[in-house]
């Protein structure tokens, strides 16, 4: 159903460690990058152990703006879903995290979902364009589950 390619909208950006002696620093993001309808209004941290995915979902209006910089690495899933794209109903897979820093922007309509696979608990950044559940958390969340769906089209390997 789904052929592997890229994904029309879904940007990569490699993130670059600037080490020096204290450590390292990373830029996740910067406004002159970036569109102005994809700059974060927020960002959060999670934590996902060994083994453990987050998704497949998708978003009918936000993009998200992933930070995938370790510890550990996580298999990235997407697949598109946007019946108007050039690249419907391609799939796309990666390996991101602390053997390959990726920054990745996913658009609406993109399902995704990630796996970590590494042997420790591993971190991801997100800073999407839009609030959770809106302004004061009072608005319907924007996400369409797909990973508790018996039929899903969006498995994961």
């Amino acid at each position: 159903m789904f052929q592997t390619g890229p994904i029309d909208g879904v940007v990569f950006k490699a993130l670059n460690r600037y080490r020096d002696p204290r450590g390292w620093l990373v830029e996740l993001y910067r406004h002159d990058e970036l569109a102005a309808g994809d700059r974060p209004v927020m960002g959060y941290v999670s934590e996902t152990l060994p083994g453990v995915a987050r998704g497949p979902h998708e978003h009918v209006d936000q993009s998200d703006y992933f930070a995938f910089l370790g510890p550990g690495d996580f298999k990235l899933y997407l697949w598109d879903a946007r019946e108007a794209s050039a690249t419907f109903r391609h799939r796309q897979t990666a390996v991101v995290g602390e053997s390959n820093c990726q920054a990745v922007l996913i658009p609406p309509g993109v399902v995704h979902a990630y796996k970590n696979v590494g042997e420790r608990p591993g971190w991801v950044i997100n800073c999407p364009n839009r609030l959770y559940a809106g302004e004061g958390r009072q608005q319907p969340i924007d996400e369409i589950r797909h990973e508790d769906q018996v039929d899903t089209l969006y498995v994961l390997d």
